[in-house]
């Protein structure tokens, strides 16, 4: 079984994506930055649209402070390697998966759009992160990817864990696998660029 598939995902990122990453290495930790800022505003406006739901709201708490710990990190390595904060761009594979979220009508299929968008983000996010810390130069990125590696892997599961709790698991289940559907179509779609996490 390939590492892809442990994660669900069904598409592996083009093997060149690493090659373009570590030349493109200011670019590519501003938008590392980026998404881990907002990661935890995303949590954020996860527990002030569900503070009915305790578990969820418990769960997330603490990731919030990781991820803005972790953008605290990126910005650290880029101030050691002299480099700095570019403008924050537009994502172009958050984005899309957007465009194809249920937004209205049934509350639970809002819910469980919303939780497994972001368990898809961490997916790819913890696949892309394995390939820069298998694949970069630097024994210290190298390092500093794993890490971030096996954060990302635990991220996934709390969010497929939280549908599970709200939904029942065949409908996860069965949304699930259209969404995985939905994500290789938009990776196929995208260029493959060095200076972005997606």
């Amino acid at each position: 079984m390939s590492k892809v598939s442990i994660l669900g995902l069904q598409l592996p990122t083009d093997p060149r994506w690493v090659n373009l990453a570590e030349i493109s290495l200011e670019e590519v930790l501003t938008d590392h930055a980026f998404c881990e800022q907002k990661a935890a505003t995303s949590c954020i406006s996860l527990i002030q649209r569900y503070p009915d739901k305790s578990m969820l709201v418990e769960e997330l708490a603490p990731i919030v402070t990781e991820e803005w710990g972790h953008f605290r990190q990126v910005l650290a390595e880029m101030k050691k390697r002299g480099y700095t904060l570019g403008k924050q761009r537009k994502d172009a594979y958050v984005n899309a998966l957007m465009l194809h979220q249920n937004k209205g009508g049934d509350p639970a299929s809002v819910l469980l759009d919303r939780l497994l968008i972001f368990a898809l983000i961490e997916a790819r996010s913890c696949e892309r992160f394995r390939l820069l810390s298998e694949g970069l130069e630097d024994d210290y990125l190298r390092e500093f990817y794993r890490k971030f590696m096996i954060s990302e892997a635990g991220h996934y599961r709390l969010f497929i864990d939280l549908a599970n709790e709200y939904l029942p698991e065949d409908k996860v289940k069965t949304r699930w696998a259209e969404w995985l559907k939905i994500e290789a179509e938009i990776i196929t779609g995208l260029e493959v660029r060095g200076d972005r996490m997606h």
